[in-house]
């Protein structure tokens, strides 16, 4: 195929005179090629290939009906490639992965819309499982809905008596009760759900009493939406990421193992140096100023009543334990070389 360049170059020639035999003779384009540009007065242009269909383009329909069905999540590459070989696609893994990667740069996210309590309104609770086995670490996590202020304790069971002392240390830590906690299926909080009609719960009797003690409500989240109960798992994941894997990493160079009593002492810290006193990313406001609006909203603690001998004694609330914030160098060593941890 001749291209524009050519043709512009026999045009030019003749313009500057030259015959259609030394026009042939310069270019290397025989005399009837040469006549045929003079007389055209259109450039040459070429013509398009036909488009080959490629080993995919049977199955793009289905790739992406299967990412639309799967959003907000994502189907990974090789889980596709397998089911589209079922159906005969032949190609790479390869190939998939790159058309997928055209899909989900096209694909806008469903906005999530948040659900913003009032002050005092709701904390959200949920139990994080850190560690399986013989040695089980579990972390009880509460995050107030307003002031997202978070408490953490850790334990090594998950046990009803458990799950009421580390509702009343919450409550202790945030210096109040909220008007109701929300949770999710835990074995210790709902018995079944709907038992009683549409939203009517058969809960743990144990969980009653504790509500009734200290005066909130108990609810659960919609089943399949996590969302709901989105501020204390985003919460956990930040736990996890910010102080769990951080401190077992840098136990495990000292060849020691992270146990509660040490866990419980690190996570007071963090949170009063760290988590509680960031500026958090949807309120853009640090998690502890906000929990001076949200402590003002929230019911008075009750007093802890303790059964001896058939007498009450009531006990006052005691304020959450004063810890260091920061810890010199020298604290650490001496730990590690005592094998105290």
């Amino acid at each position: 195929m001749i291209g524009k360049e050519e043709c512009m170059e026999v045009r030019i020639l003749k313009k500057q005179g030259k015959s259609i035999r030394e026009i042939s003779r310069i270019t290397g384009l025989c005399r009837n090629t040469v006549r045929k540009f003079l007389r055209s007065t259109a450039d040459p242009r070429y013509k398009e290939r036909a488009k080959r269909p490629g080993k995919l383009d049977p199955f793009k329909a289905f790739l992406e009906e299967r990412v639309k069905a799967a959003l907000p999540h994502r189907i990974p590459a090789p889980v596709l490639a397998r089911e589209i070989a079922s159906f005969g696609y032949d190609g790479c893994e390869r190939t998939v992965r790159t058309f997928l990667a055209t899909l989900y740069s096209r694909v806008t996210p469903e906005p999530v819309v948040r659900f913003e309590t009032e002050p005092g309104k709701q904390m959200q609770a949920d139990w994080c499982e850190l560690r399986r086995g013989k040695h089980p670490l579990y972390a009880f996590v509460g995050t107030l809905g307003f002031s997202r202020d978070s408490f953490v304790v850790f334990t090594t069971s998950q046990a009803f008596d458990v799950l009421r002392e580390c509702h009343e240390m919450a409550f202790s830590f945030f210096g109040g009760v909220p008007r109701e906690v929300l949770y999710d299926n835990m074995k210790t909080v709902v018995l079944e759900r709907n038992a009683f009609g549409e939203g009517k719960h058969r809960f743990h009797s144990g969980l009653w009493d504790t509500a009734k003690h200290f005066g909130f409500i108990p609810r659960l989240c919609k089943p399949y939406r996590a969302k709901t109960k989105g501020k204390v798992e985003r919460f956990n994941r930040y736990l996890r990421y910010s102080f769990y894997y951080p401190l077992v990493s840098r136990l495990k160079q000292a060849g020691l193992t992270l146990d509660v009593a040490t866990a419980n002492i690190e996570v007071r810290n963090w949170l009063n140096d760290v988590a509680n006193c960031r500026i958090h990313g949807e309120t853009s406001e640090r998690p502890c100023d906000r929990l001076k609006i949200e402590r003002a909203a929230m019911s008075p603690l009750p007093p802890r009543v303790k059964v001896e001998q058939g007498k009450p004694e009531v006990i006052t609330p005691m304020p959450w334990p004063v810890i260091p914030l920061q810890r010199p160098a020298s604290f650490y060593d001496q730990i590690l070389q005592e094998g105290r941890l």
